[in-house]
């Protein structure tokens, strides 16, 4: 069981190496993945489609006859109450993993966000606003400031999800002055209160973002929401696709109301909203790992480029077969996402291995387990220092897993890739 709580050979050998700034340009990058892997399949395309619905249907129908089942199967209270709650939880798991796979499919992964999934974007257009319709995600405003966050990924001024939070945010001292007694407060947590703050974070964090951007970029006003056209996340064009957004969320909302009131609010709690809760959980666990981590840095000014951003990114095997089955590798394979989002997804993992060696050490795997470095991020990614060009998370007691080669005025960013 220990392996379970260790950190793996990859992660331990970049905290004992200085981090030096990339000089790899976009055109090496690109040049090592064969021209074939661009091209987009719909046949293949809907087949993973409609594999989804049709699982995600299979289990509905279990589900609705769960009880009918129970009864068949098993005698006496005792032990009808034991299969009943063993079968409940592993619906309410896999119907998890399966709605996860509807928000991969409707833009992170399968990337309709991206247009990757077909050669028309209208059809993807589409798609997406479906899948994500019915997991309660706003498809036009999510897709907005996630292509933010491509065009930005870990630019301290520019990405749009996941901001850490400053030295001055804390109001600590100087690094120079601070003494153990100034990070009393963050070291004198308790593991209880940090589990309820991760309980928080990972179930309700993904909304609370879309509702008033919760651990969103800082320079929006406070209450800057997904589901509001006016807020600055969108350009004047981009609004009427908000309005869509909000209609097919209130739509979607309707239809749930209109099943509680043939059912009732217990019927639609256990079979949609306690596995859209899991799934929200999965969707925070995947998406925090992406880019939070204690080795991966942060940039500011003249030191962020494209590939930079797009570098400071990990590949996990998050829940092995699981994640690259049903959430279509989006853990497997977000290195190669972010250089290449409009690749289909099932040809990413080709993809990830062409440009591997050009990569070189600066393509970031973690094979830690993945509730263990979602605990190590969660406690040891507390804050960044307010001022430096590159920088990395710190600790509770201040302390940087990795840092960065003194020498960064010799590894200016490539004028090919300033512009990105």
């Amino acid at each position: 069981m220990a392996h379970l709580v260790q950190d793996s050979p990859e992660y331990c050998a970049r905290t004992k190496t200085a981090f030096v700034p990339p000089t790899l340009t976009l055109r090496e990058v690109h040049a090592a993945v064969p021209k074939h892997l661009f091209e987009k399949s719909t046949g293949r395309s809907l087949l993973y489609v409609g594999r989804h619905v049709a699982m995600a249907a299979g289990l509905g129908v279990l589900a609705t006859h769960m009880d009918a089942l129970v009864e068949l199967l098993v005698q006496g209270p005792g032990a009808t109450a034991g299969v009943r709650t063993v079968l409940w939880a592993g619906y309410w798991f896999w119907a998890s993993v399966v709605l996860t796979g509807f928000w991969t499919l409707g833009h992170e992964r399968a990337q309709c966000g991206h247009d990757a999934l077909f050669p028309v974007p209208a059809a993807n257009a589409a798609l997406g606003l479906l899948l994500h319709t019915f997991i309660l995600t706003p498809y036009f405003s999510w897709r907005t400031t996630h292509r933010h966050h491509h065009k930005g990924t870990n630019h301290l001024d520019r990405d749009e999800t996941y901001h850490p939070a400053t030295r001055d945010d804390l109001q600590l001292p100087p690094e120079h002055l601070a003494k153990f007694m100034d990070y009393e407060e963050l070291v004198e947590e308790t593991p209880l209160f940090t589990m309820y703050k991760m309980v928080l974070r990972q179930f309700l964090g993904f909304q609370l973002y879309l509702i008033h951007n919760r651990k969103g970029n800082p320079k929006y006003p406070p209450w800057t929401s997904h589901y509001k056209p006016s807020s600055l996340l969108f350009r004047p064009e981009e609004r009427k696709y908000v309005v869509i957004s909000d209609i097919a969320i209130a739509s979607m909302l309707l239809l749930l109301a209109l099943w509680i009131c043939q059912t009732s609010w217990a019927n639609v709690w256990r079979l949609y909203f306690v596995p859209w809760l899991w799934a929200h959980n999965w969707i925070v666990t995947v998406t925090y790992l992406q880019h939070s981590d204690p080795t991966v840095p942060y940039y500011r000014n003249n030191q962020w480029t494209f590939l930079r951003g797009s570098l400071a990114t990990v590949d996990r095997p998050i829940f092995g077969w699981i994640g690259r089955y049903f959430w279509h590798g989006i853990a497997h394979d977000h290195v190669a996402h972010h250089f290449f989002s409009g690749i289909p997804f099932y040809n990413l993992a080709e993809v990830t291995e062409a440009i591997k060696p050009v990569l070189g050490d600066y393509y970031y795997y973690d094979s830690t387990p993945t509730l263990y470095a979602l605990w190590r991020s969660f406690t040891q990614c507390k804050f960044i220092e307010s001022c430096g060009d590159v920088v990395f998370f710190k600790n509770q007691y201040g302390k940087a897993a990795r840092e960065c080669a003194t020498d960064i005025g010799n590894h200016a960013a490539p004028v090919e890739t300033q512009t990105l």
